[in-house]
């Protein structure tokens, strides 16, 4: 079992003297998540930039560990005809063709992931480029997108996106699809296809079309999910302040959990073969700055500790559109991680071209920190303004990398580890400070042990205390299924080391802690006295004869629900959504209850929040909400509300009438 770790207290200081604050950073090697893809780090291409392909582009993102290059170039990607290199509507530079932007990917020693014509190509067009690039060139293309943005065609009323299909539903794009799966997987059987989803909580997310029977993601996934590899999402968060987008990252745990849950439920059977490609983003603050690093490295961490098997910047070159001074440096509002080298209002001119603006050292650290096979494990601070991530590398190593958001002031962390015991000694120390034009590296402070310079980026490079044993592997995936109060958890077997292996130990991340749910010599456990409708995460260890326990297993993740039979039954249904709020029914069915009833529900997050309610009295105390009624229930009774929620809008999943926890109507 392991301790919850206590903050941290500064020392008292002179008189008047003034005291850095101070931090603790709690890293749990027992609390596996994702392993680190191949594919991980990731950039935006596109065919107006000049210096696509380039020796000097290509060489910048091979030594920032940049490993796959999408193509293109966004919106581009449905006017874009790869055999004449043109775009009509559009602007295409010289040299900018798919052999060149090939080379340029080569030369880096990425791998390209490329969007297929949906909005004004077909699918034969598709199959036609899968056939060259990867029979004819042997070029090996692995992921293919059909289309970019296709919500964006004007069926929820924006229209960016080109789409000349009559029929710009998710229905039609669905099976648009489909025939485009077909077609490129009958010219190549090994390329890897993906459909376009909109992102929980983002525009049109959870909005039902005019027409439509269900949301965007419901239908592509119901149709299109049995022939789709992998699905896309974009994430373009708000925010006026760097502080306000420096805490967005915090959404991401819900929001691909969200995108998972939507997966198992509407793709259909095998659906956990589909991946998740984040294949463009950006900070709203900052994007040229200290504020865009933080924002990168702190982004495609949580991303891909949650499975996310490429997380692509947008973009590579854009241009300046306006100046303005950010954390003391000039800001050019230039998406780009490359400088344009353009010239503003006021003569006032970008850095040299291909100049790295500051969220390319964002990525740069990130590729210091997390190599492909190591395998992210819980870290967290006690302090909102110091973000911390940690992998452990196949060899034993453990490498952390600590964010500090405070723009003024430095922070003092102490550093605990639970499931690892660094060596003794300075660790290397890899630091990107607010300004800088390049990473420093240094032997300095102690594993437990750090002062993060304001607005900083951080990595330490630990080694074990005891040098790694021929101790066990870590267990398989665990899978397993819940009920409202209990869990069935199994896993494949571990492959023994120099010692038979004699148990495993099955742990239940509670933040950055582990709480040991129980420890079994086979390979399955039961777990009971669970709380009805909560999110569980689990990791399986093993543990040989000779005390040697190995790495954590991957995470498994398993929500309960409500009993399969009870007194009463409830249904909420989403009823309207605008991507920020939604009116919520809930139908109640109860049998024995007269007069007065209470249902109450909580909700999965703190980011939703109950603004009105008809049919009975509606209340919320922190996330618990109840409604109150003396409408008789036997024969079902309607209630209604509207919420708030600013970011994913996971429904609750357990209420109780009167106390009675219900079941699913």
């Amino acid at each position: 079992m392991i301790a919850v770790l206590a903050a941290a207290v500064p020392a008292a200081g002179t008189a008047g003297a003034a005291t850095t604050p101070a931090a603790t950073v709690t890293v749990n090697a027992r609390a596996g998540l994702a392993t680190m893809p191949d594919t991980g780090i990731g950039i935006n291409h596109a065919v107006w930039d000049s210096q696509l392909g380039t020796d000097e582009v290509a060489d910048l993102f091979g030594a920032a560990g940049v490993r796959t290059m999408r193509y293109p170039g966004g919106s581009y990607g449905d006017i874009y005809h790869w055999k004449d290199n043109t775009a009509p509507g559009g602007y295409v530079a010289p040299n900018t063709d798919f052999d060149t932007f090939m080379g340029g990917v080569r030369r880096a020693g990425a791998q390209p992931i490329i969007i297929a014509n949906y909005g004004t190509g077909t699918p034969e067009e598709a199959a036609d480029w899968v056939r060259y690039a990867n029979v004819t060139k042997g070029y090996g293309v692995k992921y293919w997108e059909i289309g970019n943005e296709l919500y964006g065609n004007g069926h929820y009323g924006a229209n960016w996106e080109a789409d000349n299909h009559a029929d710009k539903s998710p229905t039609a794009y669905a099976n648009g699809v489909v025939a485009y799966a077909d077609a490129m997987k009958a010219a190549d059987p090994g390329v890897k296809i993906g459909a376009v989803l909109t992102t929980p909580a983002n525009w049109p997310d959870g909005i039902v079309g005019s027409g439509d029977t269900a949301t965007w993601n419901q239908t592509v996934l119901s149709i299109a999910g049995p022939h789709i590899d992998f699905v896309i999402l974009h994430w373009y968060p708000t925010g006026s302040t760097a502080a306000e987008a420096l805490a967005k990252p915090e959404q991401i745990d819900d929001m691909i959990y969200l995108a998972r849950e939507q997966i198992t439920r509407y793709a259909g059977p095998d659906s956990g073969r589909i991946g998740i490609s984040m294949t463009e983003t950006n900070t709203p603050v900052g994007m040229d700055t200290q504020p865009g690093a933080l924002f990168a490295a702190d982004t495609y961490s949580s991303l891909l500790a949650n499975g996310v098997f490429t997380v692509d910047w947008w973009d590579t070159h854009n241009g300046g559109t306006k100046v303005s001074t950010v954390a003391g440096y000039p800001d050019y509002g230039d998406s780009g991680l490359l400088s344009s080298a353009t010239c503003l209002e006021g003569g006032v001119c970008e850095p040299p071209l291909n100049t790295p603006f500051a969220p390319y050292y964002g990525l740069k650290m990130l590729s210091t920190f997390a190599h492909p096979g190591d395998q992210f494990v819980r870290a967290g601070a006690d302090d909102p303004l110091v973000g911390a991530h940690a992998v452990r590398r196949p060899n034993g190593d453990l490498a952390v990398l600590l964010l500090n958001k405070d723009q003024d002031q430095a922070r003092t962390v102490t550093l605990d580890y639970a499931g690892y015991t660094p060596a003794a000694g300075a660790p290397q120390v890899f630091t990107f400070t607010n300004g800088a034009t390049a990473i420093s590296s240094a032997t300095t402070g102690t594993s437990t042990s750090q002062t993060l310079p304001p607005y900083s980026l951080t990595t330490l490079v630990l080694h074990p205390a005891t040098a790694a044993s021929a101790g066990p592997g870590a267990p398989g995936q665990p899978t397993g299924t819940a009920t409202d109060r209990t869990a069935a958890i199994s896993w494949p077997a571990a492959a023994p080391g120099a010692h038979p292996i004699a148990k495993y130990e099955v742990y239940r991340q509670v933040g950055t802690t582990s709480e040991q749910w129980g420890e079994t010599t086979g390979t399955s456990l039961d777990v009971g006295n669970l709380v009805p409708g909560s999110r569980y995460t689990v990791n399986v260890l093993a543990r040989d004869t000779a005390g040697n326990v190995s790495a954590a297993s991957p995470p498994l993740t398993l929500t309960t629900g409500a009993p399969a039979a009870s007194s009463c039954t409830v249904r909420m249904t989403d009823v309207t959504d605008w991507a920020s709020g939604f009116v919520g029914g809930i139908h109640v069915t109860a049998t024995g209850v007269v007069g007065d009833w209470t249902l109450t529900f909580k909700w999965p997050t703190a980011r939703q929040r109950l603004t009105g309610g008809w049919s009975g009295t509606w209340a919320q105390n922190g996330t618990t909400v109840t409604v109150s009624s003396s409408a008789p229930p036997a024969n079902g009774v309607d209630v209604g509300f509207t919420a708030d929620y600013s970011g994913p809008n996971i429904l609750p999943a357990a209420f109780t009438l009167n106390g009675v926890l219900c079941a699913a109507g």
